[in-house]
């Protein structure tokens, strides 16, 4: 098995892409938009945690930092894209404790947004884009 930089292998960086992908179609099949809006987002974490395990080496004992947070330093690029999913991950947070809501409008613009975030981070890692999974969104339901 290839060995990335860091010393996280090259099967630990695609799970994490395919887990992202996985979780971006379950998006898609979601009966609500907080769900939807939900796995959306964490999608988009699972990409920018790939990103990061092929980029950088865990430094013993530092603080516990987001993706958000560091993604900024290790992909200059995406900076934006850090700043967008920490306020959508603030979003999410409201979501699962009930605080908030979200309109099916909002979860559909988030699964696209975190499919074309992941088409980026598999771009930046060299490794070529898969079939689009926006195409299988699905009608929602209400809430």
């Amino acid at each position: 098995m290839t060995v990335i930089e860091t010393g996280v292998t090259a099967g630990a960086v695609l799970d994490l892409l395919e887990r992202s992908r996985g979780v971006l179609l379950e998006a898609c099949h979601s009966g609500t938009a907080a769900e939807r809006y939900t796995c959306a987002h964490l999608a988009a974490l699972r990409a920018g945690a790939a990103l990061l395990a092929a980029r950088t080496t865990p430094v013993p004992r530092s603080r516990p930092r987001s993706v958000w947070e560091v993604l900024p330093s290790v992909a200059p690029e995406l900076t934006e894209w850090a700043a967008f999913f920490a306020a959508s991950g603030r979003r999410r947070v409201a979501l699962e404790r009930g605080a908030g809501s979200v309109t099916a409008r909002d979860a559909d613009d988030l699964v696209r947004a975190g499919e074309r975030f992941l088409e980026l981070v598999r771009a930046s890692l060299h490794l070529p884009c898969e079939a689009p999974v926006h195409a299988e969104l699905a009608p929602l339901g209400h809430g």
